[in-house]
């Protein structure tokens, strides 16, 4: 029984692993630059590793690295915070049912590294029929934190070592979020979604602008495909 257990997670681990390396090269990246930042703040590597594992929060990580050198406001760091990371809340919505309790404790760790690339490559995910979809969904998350993680070490330790200039190279998450967009675009039988989606956003950033037009996006989109939710189903159902 032990053996079995141990070959399932093996194989999801195996699994997995391939599924996570497109999003490496963005996660080390900017990782890195992060740890550069720490170090150019003062701070030796203990402090970069464990933010990077127990905030793991990409920009929020950032925040509080100024943070912790400029003077002690809790509040207004946890109103940036909330600001900065509320897309989270809705992200959490839409994986309520796969990261259910059938998941059992690993579900906890799931719900805790649910970040974007976490939720884009585990809300598509569709391993083989063998493999255990809820390890393999654990692994995708665990593989996306320790890249993180070790890019912030690496770049704590060499930042000062590396010839290379990492301005604007968060825009490589960015190009993959539009090919993972283009990607499902493909596959979908019905793009009202999709088209819905767009052109929230688009009103969004013409009515709020650049800087604020996220988190109005968000509740557009989930208001809308909440109340449209029974129309949208009946038309993919006709279309199957």
């Amino acid at each position: 029984m032990q053996s079995e257990r141990f070959l399932r997670i093996k194989n999801a681990a195996l699994a997995a692993f391939p599924y996570s390396l497109p999003m490496v090269t963005g996660f080390l990246f900017i990782g890195i630059a992060y740890g550069i930042y720490m170090k150019a703040l003062g701070f030796g590597i203990w402090f970069p590793l464990l933010m990077a594992l127990l905030i793991y929060a990409g920009s929020v990580e950032f925040i509080a690295a100024g943070a912790l050198v400029a003077p002690f406001s809790p509040l207004s760091v946890a109103l940036i915070t909330l600001m900065v990371s509320g897309r989270q809340i809705f992200y959490a919505i839409s994986m309520l049912e796969k990261y259910g309790r059938y998941l059992g404790k690993k579900r906890w760790y799931l719900i805790s590294s649910l970040v974007d690339e976490s939720f884009s490559l585990n809300y598509l995910a569709q391993p083989e029929k063998h493999i255990d979809k809820g390890w393999y969904m654990f692994f995708v998350s665990f593989y996306l934190h320790i890249y993180w993680a070790m890019g912030a070490a690496l770049g704590n330790v060499f930042g000062k070592l590396i010839p290379v200039d990492l301005k604007g190279v968060e825009f490589a998450m960015t190009a993959l979020f539009l090919v993972i967009f283009a990607e499902n675009w493909l596959k979908e039988k019905s793009h009202e979604s999709s088209l819905l989606g767009l052109a929230i956003a688009f009103l969004s950033l013409l009515i709020v602008g650049q800087q604020h037009f996220l988190i109005p996006t968000l509740f557009g989109i989930w208001i809308v495909l909440t109340v449209r939710r029974p129309k949208l189903a009946s038309k993919l159902e006709a279309l199957q």
